[in-house]
């Protein structure tokens, strides 16, 4: 499960050792400088500053005690002019994401600058040699030109620190996959590929280990479960305790397994539970649940969209998912639902979100009680990872709007309607013949930067419809 925690950076700044004779103090007065900039980014990260580097050897130790320290990232900053030459051994041995900030003293030249304001703000000769070097060596290098002090700065470190984070989660990550579905193209792929491109390692798991999770379940763990359901949804008068307390059960049984064996997410066919021989239902309030929860999700053995929005959990928080279920040309727009699993935290707050008795002949099994809500209007990102062939990957991402609409009294599953900036008709045309697939995570404002950043240092290619 994800757990909001924030991104551990390391601030390498560099600068060299012959400007202490030229101007005494000035390493003290370009680390206080280091000091006010990761002040003002002391909200979005926690930051590793040893202090100046100023030759080869500050430089190699600094990047090793990074890596020994395994931080998710580091910001490369040049304090003054330093030669690029030091580095590559450093970087040659580093394992960490890099991102080099083109960022000086001050904003502005003025009259009264002389030889020494010169040199305390001539860090851009110095990020040109490293950004040579960096692109001689064939690393990727996400690069910002702007003045520290604004919000254009802040907001491109926070991208770019949650987008490493994520990253590095992908590459820890574990998904469970039980069963999938015959015949279904778009979520086939290359396991072994996936994780030495992506980074997660695809398990295939047992759902009997669930059912025994399930019959040990005592009936405080279960009475917790319906409380929490209480304090979150308005309850059908329809669910019967019997079917509610299951469910729970079934909840309580993927939890343990998942927590018992660190995976990050799972994604369960619905024939898997029928199969099996001994499940009174499937489990659709389980997956709305552990989403909300932080885990990764996807339906039918889709075990790359779960990925996916286990990543959109680390990336942009709240991830969630879906699928578009039909278009609408009137509302130029495409009605999102699956067959009952959400994340009920990008709900709309002004309606109740709902747990409700629902006839669902798929699973072949009793009614699944199930979350229903509709989801907040405003800006959205909708993301597919598709898999190309070995190693190619591609993501088709399309931002759009959830729009405010009216309520579908016979929907019984989580729904909403998203109108992509460019149309339905033009984001389709473009999600088709990119090969986006049928399960997306959706994910609350516009992601497109963090998603694009991802896919930068994933190397992988990046398609907005």
């Amino acid at each position: 499960m994800y757990k909001d925690e924030r991104p551990r950076i390391g601030f390498l700044g560099i600068m060299q050792e012959l400007y202490d004779d030229m101007l005494p103090g000035i390493t003290e007065r370009q680390e206080m400088y280091a000091q006010q900039v990761i002040n003002r980014l002391g909200d979005i990260a926690d930051f590793y500053f040893p202090g100046a580097a100023k030759n080869r050897n500050d430089i190699e130790r600094i990047v090793k005690e990074f890596n020994d320290k395994d931080l998710d990232g580091i910001m490369i900053v040049m304090l003054t002019y330093g030669p690029a030459t030091n580095l590559v051994n450093a970087l040659r041995n580093n394992r960490l994401p890099i991102m080099l900030a083109n960022i000086q003293p001050e904003s502005t030249v003025t009259g009264d600058w002389d030889m020494g304001d010169l040199t305390y703000n001539q860090g851009v000769h110095g990020a040109q040699d490293t950004s040579n070097i960096i692109l001689r060596m064939g690393i990727t290098c996400p690069i910002i030109t702007e003045d520290w002090h604004s919000d254009a700065f802040k907001n491109f470190v926070n991208d770019w620190a949650k987008t490493v984070k994520t990253v590095k989660a992908l590459r820890n990550m574990k998904i469970a996959q039980f069963g999938r579905m015959h015949g279904m193209y778009d979520i086939m792929g290359d396991d072994a590929a996936f994780t030495r491109k992506i980074g997660p390692q695809i398990n295939q798991e047992y759902i009997g280990q669930v059912f025994r999770y399930m019959e040990e379940a005592t009936n405080e763990e279960i009475d917790k479960v319906i409380e929490e359901n209480k304090k979150n949804f308005y309850i059908d008068p329809k669910l019967s305790e019997e079917s509610h307390r299951y469910a729970a059960r079934i909840q309580i049984g993927f939890k343990k397994l998942l927590e018992e064996k660190g995976y990050a997410g799972f994604s369960a066919h619905f024939d898997v539970f029928k199969g099996d021989g001994r499940f009174k239902q499937i489990h659709m309030m389980a997956a709305s649940n552990l989403m909300a929860e932080g885990y990764g999700y996807a339906a039918e053995g889709d075990v790359v969209t779960a990925s996916l929005v286990a990543a959109g959990h680390v990336l942009i928080g709240d991830a969630h998912f879906t699928e578009m279920y039909a278009m609408d040309f009137k509302r130029n727009s495409i009605l999102m639902s699956h067959m009952g699993e959400g994340n009920w935290k990008i709900a709309r707050k002004d309606r109740p979100i709902k747990l409700v008795d629902r006839e669902l002949g798929i699973g072949k099994l009793d009614n699944p009680p199930t979350v229903v809500f509709m989801a907040q209007p405003g800006i959205a990102t909708l993301a597919s990872l598709v898999s190309l062939e070995g190693e190619k990957y591609r993501l088709v991402v399309s931002k759009g709007e959830i729009l405010d609409t009216e309520e579908a009294k016979n929907i019984e599953m989580p729904y909403f309607h998203f109108k992509p900036d460019n149309g339905v008709r033009e984001c389709l045309n473009g999600w088709l013949k990119n090969g986006g697939t049928h399960h997306q995570c959706l994910t609350l404002g516009d992601a497109t930067k963090r998603w694009k950043l991802l896919c930068e240092l994933l190397d992988i290619e990046y398609v907005e419809v």
